[in-house]
């Protein structure tokens, strides 16, 4: 049968990755993902053991990479001869998080250190964000009460995440309903496939000839909320399983044509970073990034709402007022920016994000006091003793 929703057995991921995931749940910027975008970027990076005196990674290295320690101790070397001692579980952050690396990082003792993927890790923090901002969004809609719970079950499968997440809305639109029947054959091992099906109401069962021709034996029951038929989206091939309804029900039903218009990433009002410097007198700069990772540093006079909330906070914004968007990337403001463009806001995102200039990166390191919208302006917060 085709992988459908799956999910991930928790219990043995931990044991066979050997990842606390209480702990790693706690890590920046992992703690702003829903569970399911979590253990779907864990279940690519296990964790590794790193034995003393192994190099982490060297001064200058491009490795695309955010590396947190576990378990242990390692060193930061500096090209200045000066270095840093991190203890495991010292820090939420992962170490020295620039690229090229600003220094070495070298293990002190055997140590446990988790390895993700950066590219991976903001695709799945901006799916699960802009899921977050979808969830909230269906509170101010009260009709759709009878269908938050499915619509929850599909923002939370594995078979989207390859979509834009700009285009995570237009999931909905695309889904049409179809009333089952008991004994009703929905996919047929052999045919070939043209779209997928999420089961709304009522269940089914797999069944699979080992030939395609001889009586075929049940595999599996499945109910609401499990996907199947998705290999059809992407690959041309033909059924590999039978799934037949074993009570009455309604499938939501995507065609793969619909779903290969959800890649198709639409255009937003971008900045190019030449263009920054010219728009700051007039315009509001926003940091999309979650809260910790403002709190760290963040761009002069930029006020923090974080991606997963921007629906919360829109009331914070002025429709007559203009605003600049940033993240890492590029890729987390570029979906706030379409999501406040919707609304009616006057919104463009810094292009390809602050990581592509040092200037930018140093800004973020030496700017920590925070700002807030008033007014629809950028506002210092006071200290209190001020």
């Amino acid at each position: 049968m085709e992988k459908g929703m799956k999910g991930m057995d928790l219990a043995l991921m931990e044991e066979s990755s050997a990842l606390d995931f209480g702990w790693v749940r706690t890590l920046v910027p992992l703690k702003a993902m829903g569970d399911a975008h979590l253990l779907e970027l864990l279940q690519h990076c296990p964790a590794q053991m790193a034995f003393k005196g192994q190099n982490l990674f060297e001064a200058g290295s491009y490795d695309r990479q955010h590396v947190y320690l576990l378990h242990g101790d390692v060193e930061l070397r500096k090209p200045d001869g000066s270095s840093e001692l991190i203890k495991g579980r010292s820090s939420l952050f992962p170490l020295a998080d620039e690229q090229p690396r600003p220094c070495s990082a070298v293990a002190l003792t055997d140590s446990s250190i988790l390895r993700i993927n950066s590219e991976q890790l903001d695709k799945l923090l901006t799916w699960s964000q802009v899921a977050e901002y979808l969830q909230i969004d269906t509170a101010y809609q009260p009709e759709l009460d009878d269908d938050v719970d499915w619509m929850l079950t599909v923002l939370k499968s594995n078979l989207f995440f390859k979509v834009p997440p700009t285009n995570i809305g237009d999931i909905f639109t695309r889904l049409r309903p179809q009333k089952v029947v008991k004994g009703q054959v929905i996919l047929r091992q052999g045919e070939i496939g043209d779209g997928c099906y999420f089961i709304k109401e009522g269940c089914a069962e797999v069944l699979r000839s080992a030939d395609g021709v001889q009586r075929p034996i049940h595999l599996a029951d499945i109910g609401p909320g499990r996907c199947f038929g998705e290999d059809a989206l992407v690959n041309e091939t033909v059924r590999n399983a039978t799934v037949k309804m074993t009570t009455d029900g309604v499938l939501m039903v995507m065609d793969k044509l619909d779903f290969i218009h959800l890649l198709k990433e639409p255009q937003v009002n971008q900045l190019p970073l030449t263009a920054l410097q010219s728009v700051q007198a007039q315009a509001v700069l926003i940091d999309v990034r979650t809260e910790d990772e403002y709190a760290l540093g963040h761009l002069s006079q930029a006020v923090n709402i974080p991606l997963g909330l921007l629906r919360l906070k829109t009331r914070m914004l002025n429709v007559a007022q203009e605003y600049v968007l940033y993240c890492d990337t590029g890729r987390r403001s570029h979906a706030a920016t379409y999501l406040l463009q919707k609304l009616g806001y006057k919104v463009s995102y810094l292009q390809k994000g602050v990581n592509q200039d040092l200037d930018l990166r140093r800004q973020l390191a030496s700017n920590k006091g925070d700002y807030l919208l008033k007014d629809g302006r950028a506002t210092p917060v006071l200290d209190s003793g001020q």
